[in-house]
């Protein structure tokens, strides 16, 4: 099991920062590793939202099977993976005297063919700086 948990400073408040994270479909723009998203049924917000999101870190390409759980406007979305990758992730918002601190956590398992917990004990350091990358390219969104 992976846990991971990075965060950037957004001089912006939350609810403008909410605005921009709240639209699912544009995470594409941010979020280098997602290549696309398709939604499942009528929903693009919300809990109970389902999305097929196509993800590519270096060779590897997945579908990831995304179903939000919790969604806790201007402050929290919460989901769980149920693709190749399970596991839970959760964006939080957290006010600041500069804006919002953005919180990216995750908790992922990967398949025994993928390693298993040796597989993800590699992967975290890779996933890290994915993330890193895709929340400094999230904050250039608001300068």
């Amino acid at each position: 099991m992976a846990q991971i948990r990075v965060s950037i400073e957004i001089p912006r408040p939350p609810q403008v920062v909410w605005d921009d994270v709240a639209r699912l479909e544009t995470h594409v723009e941010w979020m280098a590793d997602a290549e696309s998203i398709e939604f499942e049924g009528e929903a693009r917000s919300g809990e109970g939202t389902v999305m097929r999101v196509l993800t590519k870190v270096g060779p590897l390409r997945t579908t990831d099977i995304i179903r939000v759980v919790r969604w806790d406007p201007p402050t929290a979305i919460a989901v769980q993976h149920e693709g190749l990758v399970t596991g839970e992730g959760e964006f939080t918002l957290v006010p600041t005297p500069a804006g919002t601190r953005f919180v990216w956590s995750e908790t992922l398992e990967m398949p025994l063919y993928l390693g298993g917990a040796v597989g993800a004990f590699f992967a975290k350091p890779v996933l890290q700086w994915v993330w890193r990358r895709n929340l400094k390219r999230l904050a250039a969104r608001f300068t």
